[in-house]
């Protein structure tokens, strides 16, 4: 195929590798071993003096994390002959992409396939006014010129506790306010509620239950009112130095003219396609933020290849059920497949096992050994249903339960697999076994 990418940024790699995944995991890596050198060396053995932020060093070492990638993924579209158009694309007409170039002038390609792949943007509350400064989105976050003494978070999901865990451990008082009456939405219930002890021991707050009713600009800081919407909520008024608004994130299509060609969304303005990622006009097709499910990026990639296969010969699929998701702070969460609250929902009969790192050899030794795995598998066939990790490095140790649930595996053949000793891995094969029978070491 004859393939070109128009990109308005002026760099590739998306709002992951630019504003999102990628320079979120540079500041939680270079934080969390900020926090280490300062808290936890000395129960090592290790002294230490005149530890100090470098906040300047740090985002530069952020951006030059960004800056390699990105300089990458132009090499690979010279090795493999994409045609790269720097501007932003509408599709005026079925098989049409004008281009608004960097200097206003327009450019019109041809094209047989159009390929909608344009991401997702910041949610915001319509009353509160982003500045990218003391009241900033998830962009802004990652760009701060200085330690606040007190941020406030608005949305307890995966990037308003990331990014509230970097700037915790970088010295902020943070307090993170959420409307619902629980932490990381889509995790499962007693996992979120482990998870957010061990951010509590961390020092970071949180307010449930809560509504935020006001945002407003206060000498050099802001004051949030808040309205109890729930048992546990708080109504009042707290006062911060910065405010992060992190309440999700919405389809970014407002450039497309979608209108114009007769491609249809839905009332969140997700385009909506078919099983072949087809939208309702023929040659017209859309993955990744842009349309249902989560949005992640490895769940668009997967989109991506499955489209294009489908384009080729006919054939793509993609297999929602084992879509990993991972919250990257310290404990991380992973999951895959449902939770016990979804299986519970449908009425389905289950088994569950779990093992909790401290009865973990390897996590024992590294001193970090808060959190578990828990499997839940069919109670009649032991089919792996989900598998649910808190831990160190939970993002890595999905990965097998992923490529298990795949191939339709049970929780016995997980158990049966030699896991080697000493490492995290074997806190899998023992709540697996705890699924299907029992564990050995608790």
């Amino acid at each position: 195929m004859k393939v070109t990418c128009v990109e308005g940024r002026g760099k590739l790699g998306g709002t992951c590798l630019n504003v999102g995944c990628i320079p979120s995991k540079a500041l939680l890596n270079a934080s969390h071993m900020y926090h280490e050198a300062k808290d936890s060396f000395s129960s090592y053995g290790i002294k230490t003096s005149g530890v100090e932020l470098d906040l300047p060093q740090m985002m530069k070492y952020k951006e030059g994390a960004v800056s390699g990638l990105t300089s990458g993924i132009e090499m690979l579209f010279k090795k493999n002959k994409v045609t790269y158009v720097k501007g932003y694309g509408a599709i005026p007409e079925k098989g049409k992409v004008e281009v608004t170039l960097a200097d206003g002038s327009k450019q019109t390609i041809s094209s047989k396939n159009i390929l909608i792949a344009t991401g997702s943007d910041v949610a915001s509350i319509p009353s509160i006014k982003i500045d990218e400064e003391v009241i900033v989105s998830s962009t802004g976050a990652l760009s701060l010129k200085k330690v606040p003494k007190k941020l406030v978070v608005i949305g307890g999901g995966v990037i308003g506790l990331e990014l509230g865990s970097v700037w915790s451990r970088l010295g902020a008082e943070v307090t993170v306010i959420e409307f619902t009456d629980r932490i990381a939405a889509g995790a499962d219930g007693e996992i979120a509620k482990t998870f957010q002890k061990s951010l509590e021991k961390q020092h970071l707050k949180f307010h449930l239950g809560t509504k935020v009713t006001s945002v407003e600009r206060k000498g050099d800081g802001v004051a949030i009112t808040t309205e109890s919407v729930g048992p546990n909520g708080f109504s009042g008024t707290i006062e911060a130095e910065t405010v992060l608004v992190s309440i999700g994130r919405r389809p970014f299509t407002d450039k497309l003219t979608l209108d114009k060609v007769g491609v249809n969304v839905d009332k969140r303005g997700r385009v909506e396609v078919d099983d072949h990622f087809q939208t309702n006009v023929s040659g017209i097709y859309a993955i990744g933020d842009v349309i249902r499910g989560p949005m992640l990026a490895h769940k668009s990639e997967e989109e991506g290849i499955a489209v294009v296969e489908h384009i080729h010969s006919g054939h793509g699929h993609v297999n929602y059920q084992a879509i990993p998701s991972v919250i990257y702070t310290h404990p991380e969460v992973a999951w895959v497949g449902e939770t016990e609250e979804e299986i519970k929902a449908r009425k389905g009969e289950y088994r569950v096992g779990k093992f909790p790192f401290k009865a973990n050899s390897r996590a024992r030794t590294n001193n970090d050994d808060d959190g578990l795995v828990k499997f839940i598998s069919d109670k009649a066939t032991d089919k792996i249903l989900g598998v649910h990790i808190m831990g160190t490095m939970a993002g890595e140790l999905i990965g097998e339960c992923v490529l298990a649930m795949e191939y339709g595996a049970s929780s016995e053949d997980i158990a049966r697999v030699c896991h080697a000793h000493p490492t995290l891995s074997e806190a899998v094969k023992e709540a697996a076994m705890a699924a299907y029978d029992k564990p050995i070491h608790f």
